[in-house]
Parts: C-alpha cells; sequence; structure tokens
C-alpha cells in the first residue's frame, strides 16, 4: 500500500481541490471526530480526497522523477546520476545467507538511496560517482521516515544507458562530523571520532578471484558469472566504539578491517585456520583512537543505531582536529560579536 504523510495529504488535496490549508484540516478533524476516532488523520484526509472525486496520485509505478516517488510504489522506473556508492556488504538471516549493497542517486528533483540486493549488489562495483543509472522493476520502502528504491533480481540496472542525461552536478560529499549520541541511524555520509573498545574474531567467507560471494550447490562453489570455482576468502570485522556519549557497533568489511588492524591481507587469513593469534593483534588495537567516515543504519532486530565504516584512519593526527576547534571557536566569537 502506498504510504503518505498527512502533509503530503493536505498539500495534494489543496492542489486539487482549490481549498485553503486551515479548511482542509478542519475537515479532517470532523471527519476523525464523525467517525469515532476509529480512523487516523490520514485515513480521514483519504476519505476527504474520495468525496471531492480527488486521485491523490495518478501515477503508482512506471517511470517517475526522484520527487514523486512514495513508500509502496511497485515497479518503478527511475533515469539518475549516482552520487555515492558504499561498501558491498553479507548478511545472514534464518540461516541464510545473503548479501546486498547501495548507493546514493539524484536526478534535478532530488535525491534517494537505492539498496540492491543478491546478484544485483554486484553492479555495485561497476558505478562510480557521476555515471547514469537506469532502474527498471524497483520496488519503494519507508526507511526511518526516507524513502529507498530496493532492486532485487527481478528488476533490472543499466548503467550509463545511451541516450540519457541528467543535468545534476556531482559534489565531493563532506561527511558531517556527529558525536555517537547524534545518530539517528539515517545518515549516508557521516564521520565519528571514538576510541575503540571492543573488536571480535573476523568473519570469513567464500568468494570468487572476481570478489563476488560464491553459492554452493551438489558441483561445489559456484560463482553466478565464472561457474565452478575455486573458492577465496574474504571478511568483516565488527566491533564496538565509545566517544563518551555513546558507544555504538561498528562494522570493517575487508579493505576497512585491514587498515583498522594495519594487516594485509594475506596476514588476516592466517587468523581463520588459527583464530588463537588474534588475540594479540586484537589487544594492540584496543583503546586507540579511531577515525571512522562511513553510514550510520538502524539494526531494527537489535533496535540500536550501527556505523558501516568506508574509510578509517587510526590515531588520526591531532593537528586538524586542534584546528577545527580554533575555527568553531573562532565561528562562535564572531556570531556573539554580531548579537
Amino acid at each position: 500500500m502506498l504510504k503518505f504523510s498527512f502533509d503530503e495529504l493536505v498539500a495534494k488535496i489543496k492542489e486539487k481541490s482549490g481549498l485553503d490549508e486551515e479548511e482542509i484540516r478542519n475537515k479532517v478533524e470532523s471527519k476523525v471526530k464523525q467517525l469515532s476516532g476509529l480512523v487516523s488523520r490520514e485515513g480521514a484526509a483519504h476519505i476527504l480526497a474520495n468525496e471531492l472525486g480527488i486521485r491523490l496520485f495518478e501515477q503508482q509505478s512506471g517511470k517517475l522523477e526522484i520527487k514523486n516517488i512514495l513508500s509502496g510504489m511497485r515497479d518503478v522506473e527511475i533515469i539518475a546520476k549516482a552520487t555515492a556508492i558504499y561498501e558491498t556488504r553479507t548478511f545472514n538471516s534464518n540461516g541464510r545467507e545473503g548479501k546486498l549493497s547501495s548507493l546514493m542517486a539524484a536526478d534535478e528533483t532530488g535525491q534517494i538511496r537505492i539498496v540492491l540486493w543478491g546478484g544485483q549488489a554486484d553492479n555495485s562495483s561497476k558505478i562510480k560517482p557521476g555515471d547514469i543509472i537506469k532502474i527498471k522493476g524497483g520496488y519503494v520502502k519507508d526507511r526511518n521516515s526516507s524513502n529507498e528504491i530496493h532492486l532485487n533480481e527481478r528488476g533490472k540496472l543499466i548503467i550509463n544507458p545511451e541516450g540519457e542525461t541528467v543535468n545534476v552536478e556531482i559534489k565531493p560529499q563532506a561527511s558531517a562530523r556527529k558525536q555517537l549520541s547524534q545518530l539517528e541511524g539515517t545518515e549516508n555520509s557521516v564521520e565519528v571520532i571514538a576510541t575503540l573498545i571492543q573488536v571480535f574474531e573476523p568473519r570469513y567467507f567464500e568468494v570468487c578471484g572476481c570478489g563476488k560471494k560464491l553459492r554452493q550447490s551438489e558441483k561445489g562453489p559456484v560463482c553466478e558469472q565464472h561457474g565452478i570455482t575455486k573458492p577465496e576468502y574474504s571478511y568483516v570485522l565488527n566491533g564496538f566504539i565509545d566517544d563518551g556519549t555513546d558507544s555504538i557497533r561498528a562494522v570493517f568489511f575487508r579493505d576497512q578491517a585491514q587498515n583498522l588492524l594495519g594487516k594485509s591481507h594475506e596476514e588476516l587469513l592466517q587468523y581463520k585456520d588459527a583464530p588463537e593469534l588474534f588475540e594479540n593483534i586484537r589487544n594492540e588495537v584496543l583503546g586507540s583512537n579511531v577515525k571512522i567516515r562511513g553510514r550510520a543504519s538502524k539494526n531494527e532486530m537489535f533496535n540500536r543505531v550501527e556505523i558501516i565504516a568506508n574509510h578509517v584512519i587510526v590515531n588520526p593526527d591531532p593537528q586538524p582536529e586542534i584546528e577545527r576547534l580554533e575555527r568553531e571557536i573562532e565561528q562562535l566569537r564572531n556570531d556573539n560579536q554580531a548579537l
């Protein structure tokens, strides 16, 4: 079912009826009272629209501008420009493993997160900021009051389709600095500085030499692109960080796990068959100061905010932080003088 906020419903009724906003809101409240509170304001707004002969939304699928995308839409098609691409990650749900990746994309009307599932997740490695992407067969979900387009293997993603243009300027994304307690789980690009207080042993999973995750078959490990193949291994590292305002889980996939531990890929693979050796490495990094840039998300299962690292620096140079604080103090001084 399509999901609209009350304000969106009021705006649409106002646009198509000629009634002013206050009159619409009064009619909705009257309808709620008439129905003895058994319907929400949103439901009452839908009833009012029907009584006025208003079709709130003409298009529920097909090619859309980002500003017109609403939760619950199916078979959505958009053309947009990729602005940021994030690492592919794996997950385990009810004993079944899977993978997903995500990216941000924009057109002339707005920006939206696109989540790629299963085989579609492999496409993220082929996309770079500035590429035009065409999504067909996507479906829209609401996540923390923001709409997202999800694409599984029944949908289609085309990179740089011929003849398509999107007039959006791609600017380098600056990661907003936040304290851990300020994270809401909706930040696509955020930077935090905290102390590493816990690190768990790496979790390993089989991949093809091309980097794609393998699935098991009767004949052996299978790559979607290369068929039966000899497995290689990748890994993910989980830990907890604390900045004095809160402590949260941090997730480090292959490259960022290497950066965090200061170890090569080959060295990290050694701990797969000898996990006891990891204890010394754990003790070396615990208590380190880390600067992490990444994406904050809400883990619905545990009702907690986590950060997935896209870039990590261990014991960062304090001088830039000193200069940053000096700029903030100077700005506050100027603001006070202006008052």
